[in-house]
């Protein structure tokens, strides 16, 4: 079967309209916080790390990108240190959701946070608390890998930078934005799971623990994906990413959709031989 997505010309919204929007979405998201009894947070740690491994990954702290200046990465390192202090070990219960923001809390400089590289509409700037979606993209693909439920994902508008040394699929990561554009993943599970997170000399590092021994692997992989120049001049890209649930014997025991994704692309998808791509 073909894939086909039409995708709309980009809309220009005012900055009046953006800041609105912001104030709105942020305080129904305390009010959410505050008022809505049918999620339980997680909030409590474990100084003792749960038995069994579930789910690690990494991903290095320091890239060449083009035109992006090495000090907002270092910057950003700093910013995920703070971030990781306050997710470290945190214990999610059965019945109990993890939200990255409710843990996090806001990113300011008053509680040491940087300048960072932050992606706005296609193209980035430097922000306070720039650089955490590394950490939500982190947590967003290790979770895949996991019996854990994601609740509220949100994926990158816009393909900012090209595939150079890319490891995972397009459109496998998960933005965030304080505070209403979250990441929340809930257990279902009848088992306690514990998150760990840290930065390193070169890396984020991050794994999910459980109190359990796991009985299924999952594998994920991209599919239908499409690369197309859309009727107004740009270009877009999309994709559908799935995951295989196996046992511990490698059958298979499903084929699960995860989400699909739509994004405009910021640069040529087809550079020219010897130009720089990162």
């Amino acid at each position: 079967m073909s894939y086909r997505y039409q995708t709309s010309k980009p809309v220009s919204r005012s900055k009046l309209r953006m800041t609105l929007g912001r104030i709105y979405f942020t305080w129904r998201r305390y009010w959410q916080w505050t008022f809505n009894r049918s999620n339980r947070y997680a909030l409590s740690s474990g100084e003792k790390e749960l038995a069994h491994g579930v789910a690690t990954h990494k991903t290095p702290l320091y890239r060449r990108l083009r035109h992006v200046d090495m000090w907002l990465q270092e910057n950003k390192a700093a910013n995920l240190k703070l971030a990781c202090g306050k997710i470290n070990k945190i214990l999610v219960k059965p019945g109990e959701t993890f939200s990255f923001w409710r843990l996090v809390g806001k990113p300011t400089q008053a509680k040491g946070y940087r300048k960072g590289m932050v992606l706005t509409n296609g193209s980035f700037t430097a922000g306070v608390g720039g650089g955490l979606c590394q950490l939500s993209n982190l947590i967003y693909w290790m979770t895949l890998h996991t019996p854990l439920t994601i609740t509220e994902r949100w994926r990158h508008t816009h393909d900012v930078f090209p595939d150079a040394n890319r490891t995972q699929p397009f459109g496998s990561g998960a933005t965030v934005v304080y505070n209403y554009v979250d990441l929340q993943i809930r257990n279902d599970t009848p088992y306690e799971y514990q998150l760990l997170v840290s930065v390193g000399d070169n890396d984020l590092e991050g794994e999910w623990r459980c109190e359990h021994p796991s009985s299924r692997t999952f594998q994920i992989y991209e599919s239908q994906h499409l690369i197309k120049q859309e009727w107004w001049g740009g270009y877009t890209r999309h994709n559908v990413i799935k995951r295989k649930v196996l046992d511990l014997s490698g059958d298979l025991l499903a084929d699960e959709f995860v989400t699909e994704n739509h994004a405009l692309m910021m640069y040529e998808p087809l550079l020219q031989a010897g130009e720089e791509s990162y």
